[in-house]
């Protein structure tokens, strides 16, 4: 028996989540379907992180103790002609045998697309969020993340009590005609953290909410932290736009 990691890239729309659930599609139990069509007679996978409803991944990563013995090409080809067509193995590696993909992990790597529209356009909305008005100078935002912060204004700690202090690695908006990518990795998200950062980028790009006010919701000082926090707007960006892009381990895959 070994253990082995896989990454997996899906497409989220018609997946409730990437956790399994009794009744609904989600990735984990279409992985795990496909993998006892191969012989896998184990009772859970393993994932490195939760994507919610309509979330998509390219870099998602799972674990799993298998007994194969025909070679790692085999094995990513038998499990992708058992994987419907919104999933798909990337590639496939050998795994220590304590490795679990959550608590090893040294950090994740999300991106986030918008494109700026007065009309719908069902080509790109699938992926995408369309914002209107649109937005201004979003790219001299991302800078206000970056380092250490306390960031319970922009989401939850996974576990009640948990800490809400997160280390950002970096932060960018990059600009193409009328689309705009935010991509941010961090040693560790909040739940909805991303969504919610990227919702309040677009007001203030949107000039429905100050820069300073991020900054403020940031502060070091909690009495500082609270008043900002009700100054933002609530809301979420749409899972749609949302992206996990990589996984990075010390040993990396």
């Amino acid at each position: 028996m070994a253990r082995y990691q896989v990454i997996l890239a899906y497409d989220g729309t018609d997946f409730v989540g990437s956790q399994r659930q009794a009744t609904s599609r989600t990735v984990q139990a279409e992985f795990e379907k496909a993998l006892r069509k191969v012989g896998w007679q184990d009772k859970s996978v393993l994932l490195a992180g939760r994507t919610d409803t309509g979330t998509h991944a390219s870099g998602q990563v799972a674990s799993f103790d298998f007994d194969w013995t025909h070679g790692l090409p085999k094995l990513q080809a038998a499990l992708n002609a058992h994987l419907p067509h919104d999933m798909a193995v990337r590639a496939v590696e050998m795994a220590a045998d304590d490795f679990h993909p959550r608590f090893d992990a040294t950090s994740r790597r999300y991106c986030y697309r918008l494109f700026c529209g007065g009309v719908r356009d069902p080509l790109r909305e699938r992926y995408a969020w369309r914002v209107w008005p649109p937005v201004v100078d979003l790219g001299s935002l991302a800078e206000v993340w970056r380092g250490k912060h306390d960031f319970a204004a922009f989401g939850s700690p996974p576990h009640p009590g948990g800490s809400s202090v997160r280390t950002i690695l970096s932060a960018s908006w990059t600009n193409q005609a009328d689309e705009w990518t935010f991509d941010i990795q961090a040693d560790a998200f909040l739940y909805r953290m991303v969504r919610r950062l990227v919702y309040v980028q677009v007001a203030v790009g949107q000039g429905r909410l100050s820069r300073e006010v991020l900054a403020r919701a940031l502060d070091s000082q909690p009495e500082v932290r609270e008043d900002a926090k009700a100054e933002l707007p609530a809301g979420l960006a749409p899972a749609r736009g949302l992206t996990l892009v990589e996984v990075r381990y010390d040993n990396q895959f």
